[in-house]
């Protein structure tokens, strides 16, 4: 028990550059006690004594603000940053070395008791700060879910998924990319996919206007009559970039 203690104080050191000391930390971190005290509810949950499980979950809650269900899988290593309302369900799986943010909520999408209905984190995923994350799927192991993300399908290992409903940013070079830690799940440079398709036609839709001005001119100059673009058809490359941006 403090072996595994000492590593999740160490583990929230190294991810929390607001953490000065291991003491600061045991005395001053929901998260930590939260994962702490769902030891004791998950210990009695596995031997058959349910309430005492529910009863010190929701003294927890009461605590940190952290509710996690008795019956949820929590790893070794894991940080839950800030914590305030977080919800981890009953069948939720969370792995070694995760990272989750304020306002997350692991839940289920069905009401079939008895079957798997949240989901289960591999190894070193990030949540971001009040993304929700609903359904018996998985997210494979260093994925990163954006801040106010909502995951409904399965993420790939080393993946960034972002938006309502979340989509997939880009699938990183585990090699290289996937094991660095990113506060809140956001990544260097990791522009969002469906801004960048949109930047590309507008600028072809641009790339296309100047071409039929040319044309119109050319032809014009040919002597040939020929309406161009009135100025309200024209697009507005720069708007239309801020607006996406």
């Amino acid at each position: 028990m403090f072996t595994k203690l000492r590593e999740d104080i160490q583990s929230i050191i190294e991810r929390d550059p607001a953490a000065r000391n291991g003491w600061e930390v045991l005395t001053c971190y929901p998260g930590l006690h939260a994962v702490v005290m769902h030891g004791w509810a998950h210990a009695c949950w596995r031997i058959g004594l349910k309430w005492p499980g529910r009863f010190i979950s929701y003294i927890a809650r009461i605590i940190t603000g952290i509710e996690i269900h008795p019956g949820a899988t929590i790893g070794r290593r894991v940080f839950i940053d800030h914590g305030f309302g977080v919800v981890i369900g009953e069948t939720a799986v969370v792995g070694d070395d995760c990272t989750i943010y304020q306002g997350v909520t692991l839940g289920g999408t069905t009401l079939v008791a008895g079957t798997k209905r949240h989901p289960t984190l591999e190894r070193g995923v990030i949540v971001g700060a009040g993304a929700q994350v609903l359904g018996a799927f998985t997210v494979g192991e260093y994925a990163k879910i954006g801040s106010n993300a909502v995951v409904v399908k399965p993420v790939p290992s080393g993946a960034t998924a972002v938006g309502n409903p979340a989509h997939i940013v880009r699938k990183e070079d585990q090699a290289r990319h996937a094991q660095m830690f990113a506060a809140y799940g956001v990544t260097p440079n990791g522009d969002d996919p469906l801004s960048k398709a949109l930047r590309n036609l507008i600028d072809h839709v641009a790339r296309q206007d100047e071409q039929i001005e040319r044309m119109c001119s050319t032809m014009k100059g040919a002597g040939i009559s020929c309406n161009g673009l009135a100025d309200n058809d024209k697009l507005d490359q720069a708007q239309l970039n801020r607006l996406v941006e």
